[in-house]
């Protein structure tokens, strides 16, 4: 259905709502928006004194419709992760307002996160007080696309000209049990008439005939199968998309891992080979390209980019010319650790058939004092001078900064894995130093974030950055309704002052 069809039906299906109950003069509207821009602020809780609440929709809509609450002044807790409204004299942060059909209310809130809120991308309902109240969405599929209630876990790629989106298990609909072999989409790039990705991403799922969204990589084995490591190679004049795929069975095991090619005819992953789960090199994260002596390698970052390839198919392939940078003497191994030092210190540089140098590792072989803490690569403080360590996230080369940029969350923050971190490098190698924290979240999770380098704008000022907000692993006893276990895009500005951290002196800006 074209955008204008759209348009005339979602006019039409709220001309037709007007008559009946739930039509936008029934309900009472309130709009919470963000003081500093004026956009409307998603995932914004109001709850009433007798603890009825409303999450606030994608554009920052809530539709008041209990019926007790009409005719009266009505006092609403205002609260948001990352946002904050000013206390009364008493202390409560919140508003009264008079509650009358029809009527409509826009509410400021300041925004404490350094990072902007936009939208949700996947899941049921991401306009649905927009569209109780009349309010045009930008999205054709503003209340349910694919059946889909919720994805965990994105990765994304520009092929063959489009957005393609994977997921890994989904919900649906109509039953507990959803997709557990990889949900997919596509959409369009906002250069050739895809949304601005300030509006949102109209999603186009691969779906079954049922119109639930289809499985995209069923690997023979039992449980379910995840992918990531989704990189594009050239080959021959024509594109080539390939994946890493994991087996995993309870709880949370992977017992078998490797490479799946795109089938861009039956739009269907394809098992390309199985890898050797004894070599500690393979491929996996969120990949990018980037020329090193002449040689072009994929890099891979988990969380950051220190395991790489060449950057044909063959080599992809092919574990043993897969390279780790590390200090560990070539072919040591987790339970044989050994630093390899010239003149008393630690040698980094490319080797294959050794473990890659994580931050897990750092930390282990620190504890272990065959580092000391000044010898990592991974130097992440905050401003207090507090280590941050990464658990999960991406890297890209950004064209504004001239920088090497990392957005992951943290391990073992303020809330469990819900809070995102901004760093940048000379080097995708880095050392990684000076962190500033860009999203916090209250006892709620925002794990695998990653960064929609196709969506930069003004040179790479603006960056798209997003993750899945989740329950899972927060503790938190309560799941927000429609926006649990869903992805929520972000907009990060990099010329905001509060990014900018010291430079040691005659650090080159140039891309290396």
């Amino acid at each position: 259905m074209g955008r204008w069809t759209w348009l005339a039906v979602f006019t039409a299906l709220t001309a037709a709502a007007r008559a009946g109950d739930g039509a936008p003069q029934s309900v009472f509207g309130i709009r919470v928006v963000d003081e500093g821009t004026g956009r409307g602020v998603p995932l914004v809780e109001l709850e009433t004194v007798h603890h009825v609440s409303y999450v606030t929709d994608s554009a920052g809509w809530v539709a008041v419709d209990d019926p007790e609450l009409f005719g009266q002044r009505v006092f609403f807790h205002v609260r948001s992760h990352g946002y904050e409204y000013p206390k009364d004299r008493f202390g409560y942060r919140g508003v009264r307002l008079p509650v009358v059909r029809g009527k409509r209310v826009t509410i400021k809130i300041k925004r404490t996160n350094i990072a902007e809120r936009l939208y949700r991308i996947t899941g049921g309902g991401m306009y649905d007080h927009s569209v109780r109240l009349g309010e045009p969405p930008p999205v054709r599929h503003p209340l349910l696309n694919a059946q889909v209630f919720g994805s965990d876990s994105v990765i994304n790629t520009v092929f063959h000209g489009k957005i393609y989106w994977f997921w890994g298990d989904t919900n649906r609909v109509s039953y507990p049990l959803g997709n557990f072999h990889v949900t997919g989409a596509v959409s369009d790039l906002p250069a050739r008439g895809g949304l601005d990705p300030d509006r949102g991403i109209d999603l186009t799922y691969f779906a079954r005939e049922d119109g639930f969204a289809r499985p995209m990589a069923r690997m023979p084995g039992k449980g379910p199968t995840w992918i990531n490591g989704l990189v594009v190679l050239r080959e021959g004049g024509r594109e080539r998309m390939f994946a890493t795929y994991v087996k995993v069975k309870a709880p949370l095991t992977i017992y078998e891992r490797g490479l799946v090619e795109f089938d861009a005819e039956r739009n269907q992953f394809r098992k390309v080979c199985a890898f050797d789960m004894e070599r500690p090199l393979f491929p996996g994260g969120h990949p990018f390209l980037h020329e090193d002596g002449g040689t072009t390698y994929v890099y891979f970052s988990r969380p950051f980019p220190v395991v790489r390839v060449r950057a044909t198919p063959a080599a992809l392939a092919d574990q043993k010319q897969y390279e780790a940078y590390t200090c560990l003497a070539a072919g040591s191994r987790h339970d044989s650790l050994r630093v390899e030092r010239r003149d008393g210190k630690p040698f980094y540089r490319w080797v294959r058939d050794t473990p890659p140098f994580t931050p897990k590792l750092q930390a282990t072989l620190i504890r272990l004092r065959l580092l000391r803490e000044n010898e990592g690569l991974y130097q992440l403080r905050d401003r207090s001078g507090k280590p941050v360590l990464i658990h999960s996230g991406s890297v890209y080369w950004n064209d504004f900064r001239r920088r090497w940029i990392s957005i992951g969350v943290q391990s073992f923050g303020t809330s469990p894995l819900g809070e995102v971190w901004y760093s940048e490098a000379e080097r995708p190698t880095g050392p990684w130093r000076h962190a500033v924290k860009i999203v916090t979240h209250d006892r709620y999770s925002f794990y695998n974030p990653k960064q929609d380098p196709m969506f930069d704008r003004a040179g790479g000022r603006l960056i798209y950055f997003e993750g899945t907000y989740a329950s899972t692993f927060s503790g938190s006893p309560k799941r927000t309704p429609k926006y649990d276990y869903n992805q929520i895009m972000y907009r990060l500005d990099l010329a905001d002052p509060r990014l900018r951290a010291e430079r040691a002196k005659g650090e080159s800006s140039e891309r290396k």
